[in-house]
């Protein structure tokens, strides 16, 4: 199975996000991640997601989402052309004993330590998902009680816009 981040800029009003993660359902594609979020034009929002593919064409899925009245534009963002970070929060339990190995832990990814409690510590991390995947591993022997992530963002490396680009080919 591959993964696919697309980068879809569409016009900023209700119901969009919604025809489109329909399409992509009904279309067989899992998504495994979704961000949305406004741009620097305010008529305009971001979703960025990740979908898995399996047997099926990714072509065949962009070319609908083209379809749909409110897609300005869609870009697949390659790994290697685009930086790509995902934010995570892990509730770790963790006692006066155990509370400084946590920690330490924590700053090796360059996590932080946002709220602590008598019995746990919650860790904030931004970064790569392999990175957020291994500091999950470091701290699954303390004991991870909760856990709570945000969906790839991404953007092209470089001084191209994927607005600039669509404003001036509208």
């Amino acid at each position: 199975m591959s993964r696919h981040t697309l980068s879809v800029l569409v016009e900023n009003k209700p119901g969009v996000l919604a025809r489109m993660t329909g399409l992509i359902a009904r279309r067989g594609f899992n998504i495994h991640s979704l961000a949305v979020g406004v741009t620097e034009v305010d008529e305009l929002s971001r979703i960025t997601v990740v979908v898995d593919v399996e047997d099926l064409p990714l072509e065949q899925v962009t070319k609908q989402l083209n379809k749909l009245v409110n897609v300005i534009k869609i870009v697949e963002l390659e790994q290697d052309s685009s930086v790509r970070r995902a934010h995570v929060l892990f509730k770790v339990k963790a006692d006066a004993a155990t509370r400084n190995l946590v920690s330490e832990s924590a700053t090796l990814f360059r996590a932080h330590i946002v709220d602590v409690a008598p019995d746990a510590v919650t860790v904030e991390a931004t970064g790569e998902l392999e990175k957020l995947e291994a500091l999950q591993r470091v701290l699954e022997p303390f004991g991870i009680r909760e856990i709570v992530q945000s969906g790839t963002v991404a953007i092209g490396r470089g001084s191209k816009s994927i607005t600039d680009r669509a404003l001036r080919s509208a």
